[in-house]
């Protein structure tokens, strides 16, 4: 393969992906209907010029064959009267417009299949174009969705790119991070209250006991009052039953206690 041949076919090939790139579907097809509508147009034209030729054609072909006729009429005329030379004239020009006529039968045929065929065409064009509208409309749809989808698309991939979802990530994290402390202050301050009710209750609970030795000492110093009072009445008894009487005072303080 030569070098020109190369640059030329990689020339096509850029070309050809240029005007791939640069190819709308909606403009294309909008454009494609406008011109299947002038062909349309210049169909019918044809169409119209080819049935005014025919019946041109047509009447021209009617009247020569009356020509002929009336020619024929006249050489039996002639013939009638004796005049067989007059009859011989009229006999030429009837085979002239006989053989004109024949001629014109032939283009007649020609032109009636040519405007047979034009008329089919015609009729397919039009049925096509009907059809090409319906498909038009639902073809630009599709291709409005493609192109939402493409850019929704790159939207999406620009996102990813840009980092602007790590930085979403990021952010999340954060705010995560924010909520874990912020709970476990609640915690920490939810602990100390604790440990002050706590220290409330324990508080209370070393009141109520100092109390209780308040009130033992205080019973304590009732119980020597009375137990003076009653050593010095036991004194004048026996030793036994002195000893008997500690006891019992002894006992009465254990249960007090």
């Amino acid at each position: 393969m030569g070098l020109f041949d190369r640059v030329r076919r990689l020339a096509a090939a850029n070309i050809n992906d240029l005007i791939s790139k640069a190819e709308d579907p909606e403009k294309i097809l909008e454009q494609t209907i406008i011109e299947m509508q002038e062909d349309l147009v210049q169909l019918r034209q044809a169409v119209a010029s080819a049935i005014a030729s025919q019946k041109r054609t047509q009447q021209q072909y009617n009247q020569a064959q009356s020509e002929a006729n009336s020619w024929q009429q006249r050489a039996q005329l002639a013939l009638q009267k004796g005049d067989e030379n007059l009859a011989r004239e009229a006999l030429m020009r009837k085979k002239g417009y006989i053989d004109n006529s024949n001629v014109l039968k032939t283009q007649l045929d020609q032109q009636t299949a040519m405007v047979e065929s034009l008329k089919s065409n015609l009729i397919k064009l039009e049925s096509k174009i009907s059809e090409a509208k319906t498909k038009k409309d639902m073809l630009k749809a599709r291709a409005q969705a493609a192109k939402a989808n493409e850019q929704l698309q790159g939207m999406v991939s620009r996102v990813g790119n840009t980092g602007a979802a790590a930085a979403f990530e990021r952010m999340e994290e954060k705010v995560l991070q924010m909520e874990a402390r912020s709970q476990a202050a609640a915690e920490l301050a939810g602990a100390d209250l604790e440990s002050k009710f706590a220290a409330l209750e324990s508080g209370s609970d070393v009141d109520d006991e100092l109390a209780a030795m308040k009130a033992q000492l205080l019973g304590g110093a009732s119980q020597t009052t009375r137990l003076s009072g009653t050593q010095a009445t036991v004194s004048a008894l026996p030793t036994d039953a002195a000893v008997d009487a500690e006891l019992e005072s002894l006992k009465t303080q254990l249960d007090q206690l």
